[in-house]
């Protein structure tokens, strides 16, 4: 008996080693380091523009987002800070919601201090809107920048809802009021009023554009089909100011606004402790599997059903 009790303190005791050894390496080791990682203090503020831009972060089916209302309190956070002398935008983004989109230009052009964008693999569309407000923007030469266009698509199966003989009953108020539903086609009238609205977003997003970047009007027209352009095209066309790197971007805010050193503080969502621990095993296994065709997929999966995307 006194045996069995011995192998039974002792298999507890191998047991909370092996669980304090976890919760220190999986747990406390990677928060302290969030911590104490210096990211605090800086004179430059980044704010990452990551993923599809949508007014709460949320809607992604699985893909990154990216919330209008964080980030423009980031935004307004650096302006308030007065260690940060310039606020640097790094880009990745498809585009999204006009509205979340439009929350963060109008925040970007309401601050004092200069703005700087650099557009790594996408700028495109609401990402490239963003990108625009600022004052200079960097890009890679081969990254996706453009697609100056506002879509509305949604999936409608009434054909296959035929075939097996399913019906669709509706009562509304209002003429409109079943626009863009799945279980039916589209009516000529509707189409029509929905054009009225995707051509007024899209006279907005140019104007914008022309605004920022110094271009007429007439000009940014006549890249506003939606095509996407390279970033050495879009250095061509007027949409970027230079080629480059990270580090182009530190050594043109050295150069221009005078700084000796660049510090970076990053402005981020915190991770809650309970996404940090459900994001130890699934992280990694993400990370190494993504390919150079993650973006389009990314960019493509969540929006089959949108009713305006710029």
């Amino acid at each position: 008996m006194k045996r069995v009790n011995e192998n039974r303190n002792r298999g507890k005791a191998i047991l909370l080693t092996i669980i304090a050894v976890f919760f220190i390496g999986f747990v406390l080791f990677p928060l302290s380091m969030k911590m104490f990682d210096g990211a605090k203090f800086g004179n430059v503020a980044l704010i990452p523009i990551e993923g599809e831009i949508t007014s709460n972060g949320g809607g992604g089916l699985g893909s990154q987002t990216l919330s209008s209302k964080t980030t423009v309190n980031f935004i307004e956070q650096a302006e308030k800070n007065p260690q940060i002398e310039v606020i640097y935008l790094e880009i990745n983004s498809p585009g999204g919601s006009p509205v979340a989109t439009d929350e963060i230009v109008n925040a970007i052009k309401k601050t004092k201090k200069p703005t700087v964008a650099l557009i790594r693999e996408v700028g495109a569309s609401g990402g490239y809107w963003v990108g625009s407000a600022t004052d200079y923007i960097i890009t890679n030469r081969m990254s996706i920048t453009g697609s100056i266009g506002v879509k509305s698509s949604w999936l409608e199966f009434s054909g296959l809802m035929d075939k097996y003989g399913v019906g669709y009953e509706q009562v509304n108020a209002g003429e409109f009021k079943e626009l863009a539903s799945p279980y039916k086609q589209l009516q000529n009238d509707e189409r029509v009023l929905l054009e009225r609205v995707v051509n007024k977003i899209h006279d907005y997003f140019i104007s914008g554009v022309a605004e920022n970047r110094g271009l007429s009007e007439e000009q940014v027209r006549k890249l506003a089909t939606g095509e996407i352009f390279l970033g050495v095209e879009a250095l061509d066309l007027g949409l970027v100011d230079q080629l480059g790197d990270q580090d182009t971007v530190e050594e043109y805010i050295k150069e221009t606004y005078g700084l000796e050193k660049v510090d970076f503080v990053t402005y981020q969502r915190e991770i809650s402790f309970f996404e940090l621990l459900a994001g130890l095993s699934t992280n990694f296994a993400f990370n190494i599997g993504e390919g150079i065709g993650s973006i389009l997929l990314n960019s493509n999966s969540h929006s089959q059903s949108s009713l305006l995307m710029i």
